[in-house]
């Protein structure tokens, strides 16, 4: 009998890159797909999809390649799970940005070989992805490197100290609720759509950090993540006892963001939990504040002197001060995924204010599962 592999994921407007994907898993055997529900996308990528999902079922019947394809029934990227079981299928094949170390732990405890597609497009076609083909939003995400909650006056009144970003192309569809800065970015899509008008850079911020922090908010979201998700390149933002920094500092030389390409990492998760409370049971004090500045400041040294070592230390540094105050930062469906990592890397941290998402690594190559950011250099 044939093998039998099986891929899932959204497979909104249909292209060539996804038939390139189809095609190189059916060398395996098989192949069999699960489609994930309009419900499941809106959950995790905070969008609804251009085509529902009876047309993309359609689609993806009619291909020559693919024995046969149904909705998912569950919810989450193991929306497939119940479907998988029964199943059985020989061989689990993901693309690079959507493997998971959920999902590789599943194909264990099912005995399914998990196999990770190498996105090679079909010969004299260019590559493509539906993040480009939708342009949906050039908006891009950020990525907190050090310094994360300094940004609070709660935090910064115990030590004053600074936020690093960098701001990330939207070339890769993240999940909502992952610490990306997608809240901060779903309310400038609201006020201006696909594209930032032309002003300004802090005045655009301000703006938004205004619109997503309306009179009444409870919970006041930083203003490192307007300014985080505006600005380009490296910013070092300095907070002093206020939501809005004394200072922005930004790096656009392409040695010092080249070499964060060149050496950061990201590992996707699982989005953060409905009823995470990551301000329970917090030890917020000057020891811990200081600790968190300290590091902030050692790792913006080590990326203006491009140094590996340094970086990796600061990173992690900064995640343990982090933690130190919120210890709720760090689900413990994380700490297996950790354990397998960070002999391998050279620091570590999960972005946001953690619970899910993505864990950030510095490493000296590429890692297994892991895929690499692209920082905007231009508004």
């Amino acid at each position: 009998m044939s093998k039998k592999v099986f891929v899932s994921g959204c497979y909104d407007m249909l292209h060539s890159g996804h038939v390139a994907f189809f095609e190189e898993a059916a060398t395996y055997g098989d192949l069999y797909v699960g489609v994930g529900s309009d419900k499941t996308i809106f959950d995790l990528k905070g969008r609804k999809t251009v085509y529902p999902e009876n047309e993309r079922l359609y689609m993806i019947k009619a291909l020559r390649c693919v024995k046969d394809a149904w909705i998912s029934k569950g919810s989450g990227i193991l929306d497939f799970i119940e479907e998988i079981k029964d199943l059985k299928p020989d061989y689990f094949f993901v693309n690079s940005d959507g493997a998971s170390p959920l999902k590789e732990k599943l194909c264990k405890e099912l005995n399914i070989q998990y196999v990770v597609s190498q996105r090679v497009p079909c010969s004299g076609l260019p590559e493509r992805s539906t993040t480009k083909l939708r342009q949906q939003c050039q908006i891009p995400f950020r990525i907190d490197l050090a310094g994360g909650w300094l940004d609070q006056p709660f935090v910064s009144k115990y030590y004053p100290g600074a936020v690093l970003t960098i701001n990330i192309e939207p070339n890769v569809q993240f999940n909502n609720r992952s610490g990306l800065s997608t809240s901060s970015r779903n309310a400038a899509i609201e006020m201006w759509g696909n594209r930032y008008p032309s002003d300004d850079p802090e005045k655009i911020a301000k703006m938004i950090f205004r619109y997503e922090n309306k009179p009444g908010t409870e919970y006041i979201s930083g203003s490192q993540d307007s300014i985080g998700i505006v600005f380009p390149g490296l910013n070092r933002i300095e907070y002093n006892n206020d939501f809005w920094p004394y200072n922005i500092e930004t790096v656009l030389e392409d040695d010092v963001l080249d070499f964060i390409e060149q050496h950061l990492y990201m590992l996707q998760l699982f989005p953060r939990k409905q009823h995470f409370d990551v301000l329970a049971d917090t030890e917020i004090n000057f020891e811990n504040a200081k600790n968190l500045s300290v590091a902030a400041d050692c790792c913006w040294k080590a990326l203006l002197n491009k140094d590996l070592q340094a970086w990796g230390k600061a990173t992690t540094e900064s995640f343990e001060a982090q933690i130190k105050m919120f210890p709720n930062m760090i689900d413990p469906d994380v700490l297996p995924v950790l354990e397998r990592y960070k002999d391998k890397v050279l620091g570590w941290k999960l972005c946001g204010a953690g619970g899910g998402g993505y864990f950030v690594f510095v490493s000296e190559k590429p890692l297994e599962n892991t895929f690499g950011i692209h920082i905007r250099r231009t508004m």
